[in-house]
């Protein structure tokens, strides 16, 4: 099968580079300074469970847009399958490529945070089997020629004959999929979950210390207690994409330290290096997701006549924030007033 990634940022090199390393067609589309990078020094893919591979530069496949990707294939092979990868504050522009440069019918899966990319990808390429996905894991750039998957899970995809007909090729990849009829139920559970990464952007520690650090986690877990009552509100229902119900994550969160560490073993199985790519973007003085995650819980909260301070407070947090500023867990404690 053929693959464009469109973002050849971690998650979209993770998940290129292990069906590039399968023998899969897959070009990675994205920005010039990460494609320098491929070309000279080539991809190395690495996860928790001992997966390591090298591919040289002669084996990847390389462009600066969508329209030079679409140009480099074979038109006997028929249409690829395209990867979103891309943040949500680049998925308009996406769309726009994906109407102008791929045959109607051509197979998109948004593999984006936050509830809505993949209907605004078909709003603008209406003729495209635009379907939604969801990342559950952490991915991280330990080098310029280096992605690892930080912890595990399996990817989530809208169920329909084409993503049916994918699983095959992905668990032979290793990227194994799971497949649903109710995908806004699984991105609000991830959502959920994604509430830890404005905690951490602003924190800028690794995710493990971040959770080993009571006062973030009662943080996060009052991020994730109000995003619950606007779910309620909206009569809406999380599905559990973690170990534990969505209810009960908040719960765990607040445990003493110790305690914590004895129940939730497997929240602290992450590379100890790994932080969020919101952490990253934020120190990098990029855009970041924030109005996909908090900013999500904020407008539901606002069509349903309820109120959301603690999202609304970490919105304005991350974007406001003054460049080199480190909060410590009381600090957010009290800015949120928990």
């Amino acid at each position: 099968m053929t693959f464009i990634i469109l973002g050849a940022g971690a998650i979209g090199c993770y998940i290129g580079g292990r069906l590039a390393s399968a023998g899969n067609k897959t070009v990675l589309v994205g920005r010039p300074h990460t494609l320098r990078a491929l070309a000279a020094g080539g991809l190395r893919v690495s996860d928790q469970e001992g997966f390591d591979a090298q591919l040289q530069p002669d084996q990847l496949h390389l462009c600066g847009s969508l329209r030079e990707a679409m140009e480099g294939l074979d038109p006997a092979t028929g249409s690829p399958t395209i990867f979103v990868c891309v943040k949500g504050t680049g998925t308009d522009e996406v769309a726009r490529d994906i109407a102008q440069c791929c045959a109607p019918g051509t197979v998109v899966i948004s593999m984006q945070n936050g509830l809505d990319n993949a209907q605004r990808i078909h709003a603008i390429a209406q003729s495209m089997q635009v379907h939604a996905g969801m990342v559950p894991y952490t991915v991280m750039w330990r080098n310029e020629h280096h992605v690892h998957r930080a912890n595990g899970g399996v990817l989530q995809m809208q169920r329909s004959a084409a993503t049916q007909a994918l699983t095959a090729t992905m668990a032979a990849a290793g990227v194994p999929v799971e497949l649903h009829d109710d995908m806004p139920a699984v991105q609000w559970g991830k959502l959920l979950l994604n509430l830890m990464n404005p905690v951490n952007a602003l924190a800028d520690i690794p995710i493990r210390e971040q959770l080993l650090q009571r006062d973030f986690r009662l943080v996060f877990a009052a991020l994730q207690t109000e995003a619950l009552g606007v779910l309620r509100a909206a009569n809406i229902q999380p599905a559990k994409v973690a170990a534990v119900a969505p209810a009960m994550v908040p719960r765990i969160l607040s445990l003493p330290d110790w305690l914590f560490i004895r129940i939730a073993a497997g929240m602290l199985k992450t590379d100890p290096g790994a932080k969020t790519s919101m952490c990253v973007d934020l120190r990098n003085g990029r855009p970041t997701e924030i109005d996909d995650l908090c900013g999500a819980v904020v407008r539901l909260a606002q069509l349903h006549s309820v109120k959301a301070p603690l999202n609304s407070i970490m919105v304005e947090l991350i974007t406001h924030y003054q460049a080199g500023k480190h909060w410590s867990g009381p600090s957010l404690r009290r800015a949120l007033r928990i």
